[in-house]
């Protein structure tokens, strides 16, 4: 019976368009007829699984077209089981209704049997046929085809450019083969011919079978003995009809270099007949590999993925509403993947009842889960397997790559991690990648989509000695981000020296990770810091803080190394306000560095000694600070005075030079002011120095708050405004913050209120989104303190939410104070 219902659906669908069944199609409607799977069907006749969906799917509308009826792969049997019947009994055939709506471009022909007791068979045969009209067959609405009408007129305009031959390509699921099938179809053209490559190279059809049956069967002429004779009947026949010319899925007969495979060169003979330039025919090939056969004058155009428009659009034919940030991630992970978008679907449906976000958050960290997704991806990392070992290994180690803070890496990138390549195949092996649409690239730099990253990751793990290439793939890649950066100008030049910290980490080697965050540069603020130090500076507060987290503990505290990422921890503990955990920071950095002297016993003038000196008196000067912000007074003169003992005089000298300054301002602070005159009048000099320019823009504001202090109006505004314009350069928030809030200080006491309000909500502003929370305790205690003469109101509730914030880190001695304030407004109110 199947063969019998083969034989009717061809017969049908021959009446009404004058085409027959294509072999594949032939094939699919007989296995699903005998109740076989899309899977098993794709095995049997070696194609993917999601190719054999498309051809059954472009099948059951065929049908339906021809018969009037909706025929899906449920209802095939019942549908053509009622028209063997009625062919049988007698009957005449139902007719396919005529639509008004816009007709295919193809005038086609359709026969109405009246013959009584006609087999399938028959149905043909010249006797059989009683009147032949012309139709206008209407396409039924394609709910799995959206978004495409940008390429679908990119595609038109190539024509237009008198381009003969068109290859779309793109990576497996992009929804190559449904594009070039909707282009066809609205091509004006007198006849279509197709073609679909078999997924495996033995099972690929001859070029001679493929021509001569394009000849015997839809055009109506014999093939000649030979082939040249054979394609030259072609040829002309392209010259005197509009064709259009469908080849799905060439990469299947193309080798490493994108050539044809010694038994299929004669493709290159069918490429060029349907490229000559005296022919009417339109010629669309998909791929997902680069044709590079010279002489043939094809044109590429490569198929992006679907925008989020389009994904919201199919989800929402599909009963899937209000997908939100979710569907961003969601389209983000797959690139926009058309076959991702329909399995999803699928899959959100069926296992979830449409719930994108419960969806999303089992599978949010697998993107190969679906068993269709991982197929799709892994039958084209075997196929580079085979074809380019070279490429196929690249490919493996590109798995290392985050692309996430630095979402591309330039070619060089690529490079470093085939070193073990010869020179001259180096290049070759990224543009064999390229050309099979494996790695994405954009005005020179490249990438991997998350889920072919998947892919790379998966293969590079399960590689017989993956432990030696991923640790080789790391370093290669730890090494080219750290060499990459020679100075920090900007914040994606410290995230890109900061990649090599995760390769480290990945292979637990974790002095070198530390060596990543300890590696000193020349940044914007002509200091020479640490990138830990010059991340946080940014504002890149909580991934140094991670980082460091992750890795000290793992160290030994022998190494010195770890002295200096506490000292850098203790920094970022405080802008967090984690005061007490600031100073337990410090407190190890300094007894690391001391026992570290005392061990080796160093000489102070040697480097080593210079650097484990300067370690402890940062780490004196930084709990100074700590105890500043406290606002205890007593204990951070102690410290300050300690580092101006050690460091006056020597290599250290700046160092006292900021402990100066620290002090003149609590000094101040205390209302020492005579002393705290002498102090900052004998360093400013320094500061406001063009050489300095920078690098003292931290300890520039709390100098500016000093003669805020004393009075200066003239020295404070010029010290504040040299603070903001280099926080500016160097896009150091936090300074710019407590720097305008000494302005709005400044401003307050010269009795101008509009303007210091708008000084201290802007840095307010800027430390919530810093989290600087000391600091934005204080500037709120700024605020209150000028809006005490004017709005005792508002003072009062900036008064709590300073002591909220101080209570927070927790600050006794700056409670005490908020409270006093408190008192004076209630005094007020």
């Amino acid at each position: 019976m199947a063969s019998d219902a083969v034989e009717l659906a061809d017969s049908l669908v021959f009446t009404v368009t004058g085409r027959h069944l294509s072999d594949l199609q032939c094939t699919i409607l007989r296995q699903v007829w005998q109740g076989r799977k899309y899977l098993d069907i794709a095995d049997r006749a070696g194609y993917t699984e999601g190719h054999i969906k498309d051809v059954a799917s472009q099948l059951w509308k065929l049908l339906s077209k021809v018969t009037g009826e909706r025929i899906t792969k449920a209802t095939l049997k019942s549908t053509l089981e009622r028209y063997y019947r009625a062919i049988n009994a007698g009957n005449t055939l139902p007719e396919a209704p005529e639509s008004k709506a816009m007709p295919l471009h193809t005038p086609v022909t359709r026969t109405i049997i009246a013959s009584p007791a006609i087999s399938p068979a028959q149905v043909n045969q010249p006797g059989a046929i009683r009147e032949v009209v012309p139709v206008e067959v209407q396409p039924l609405p394609d709910i799995h085809f959206v978004g495409r009408q940008q390429a679908l007129n990119h595609l038109q305009s190539l024509i237009n450019q008198g381009h003969r031959a068109v290859v779309i390509q793109g990576k497996g699921g992009l929804g190559k083969t449904t594009l070039a099938q909707h282009f066809v179809e609205q091509q004006q053209v007198d006849l279509s011919l197709e073609l679909l490559m078999a997924k495996d190279a033995e099972d690929i059809t001859p070029v001679e079978w493929v021509v001569e049956e394009w000849l015997r069967q839809d055009v109506g002429v014999e093939p000649g003995r030979e082939f040249g004779v054979t394609l030259d009947r072609l040829k002309r026949h392209l010259r005197k009809q509009r064709v259009a010319v469908f080849i799905d899925n060439l990469e299947s007969c193309l080798d490493a270099q994108g050539q044809f495979i010694p038994p299929h060169r004669r493709y290159r003979e069918l490429l060029r007949v349907l490229t000559d330039t005296r022919s009417q025919a339109v010629t669309v090939l998909t791929s997902r590999d680069r044709i590079c056969e010279p002489g043939i004058p094809l044109i590429h155009y490569r198929l992006p993925g679907l925008d989020q428009t389009a994904w919201e659009a199919y989800l929402t034919q599909h009963g899937i509403t209000s997908q939100g940030a979710v569907l961003t991630e969601m389209h983000n992970a797959y690139g926009g993947n058309a076959k991702a978008m329909e399995i999803l679907c699928g899959a959100i449906l069926a296992d979830f009842e449409g719930d994108t976000a419960a969806y999303w958050q089992v599978h949010r960290t697998e993107l190969l889960g679906p068993v269709e997704l991982k197929n799709l991806v892994e039958s084209q990392i075997e196929r580079l397997q085979t074809l380019d070992p070279n490429a196929y290994r690249l490919f493996c180690r590109l798995g290392v790559y985050r692309f996430q803070e630095v979402p591309t890496v330039p070619l060089e990138g690529l490079l470093c991690l085939i070193g073990d390549l010869p020179e001259a195949q180096r290049q070759a092996t990224v543009a064999s990648l390229r050309n099979r649409s494996l790695l994405e690239c954009r005005r020179g730099r490249y990438w991997l989509h998350p889920v072919v990253r998947e892919g790379a990751i998966a293969q590079l793990q399960a590689l017989a000695d993956d432990q030696i290439e991923w640790r080789i793939a790391h370093r290669n890649a730890a090494q080219y981000w750290t060499e990459s950066v020679c100075r920090i100008h900007t914040i994606d030049d410290a995230l890109q020296a900061l990649e090599a910290y995760y390769h480290h980490v990945a292979t637990e080697d974790w002095e070198a990770a530390a060596r990543v965050i300890l590696h000193s540069r020349d940044n914007q603020w002509r200091q020479f810091l640490p990138l830990g130090s010059t991340l946080y500076r940014m504002g890149r507060v909580q991934p140094v803080t991670d980082a460091i987290t992750t890795i000290i503990g793992h160290i030994p505290r022998t190494n010195s190394d770890v002295s200096e990422l506490y000292n850098i921890l203790g920094d970022l503990c405080w802008i967090q306000g984690r005061i007490q955990d600031a100073i337990a920071c410090q407190e190890n950095a300094i007894s690391i560095a001391q026992n570290c002297l005392q061990e080796v016993n160093i000489s102070a003038a040697s480097h080593r000694g210079y650097y484990l000196t300067m370690l402890l008196v940062d780490s004196q000067l930084s709990l100074g600070l700590y105890h500043l912000d406290l606002w205890e007074l007593d204990q951070a003169a102690i410290w300050f005075h300690q580092v101006i003992d050690r460091a006056t005089g020597t290599r250290h000298q700046r160092w006292s030079d900021k402990a100066t300054i620290c002090l003149a301002l609590l000094q101040s602070n205390q209302g020492d002011h005579p002393s705290a005159w002498s102090l900052a009048d004998s360093i400013v000099h320094r500061v406001l120095s063009e050489e300095a320019g920078g690098r003292y823009a931290f300890f520039a504001q709390l100098l500016g708050h000093t003669y805020v202090n004393l009075g200066d109006d003239r020295q404070a505004r010029r010290l504040l405004a040299a603070a903001v314009a280099a926080a500016d350069a160097g896009h150091y928030v936090q300074i710019k913050a407590n720097a305008l809030s000494g302005l709005g200080r400044l401003e307050g006491k010269l009795g101008q209120i509009e303007r210091a309000l708008n000084y201290h909500r802007q840095a307010i502003d800027l430390l919530t989104e810093v989290g600087a929370q000391c600091d934005l305790a204080t500037a709120h205690l700024h605020l209150a303190i000028t809006l005490m003469g004017t709005d005792q109101f508002a003072a009062s509730r900036e008064l709590r939410q300073a002591e909220k914030l101080f209570k927070s880190i927790p600050a006794p001695q700056q409670i005490a104070r908020v409270l006093q304030h408190q008192r004076t407004c209630q005094y007020l109110l």
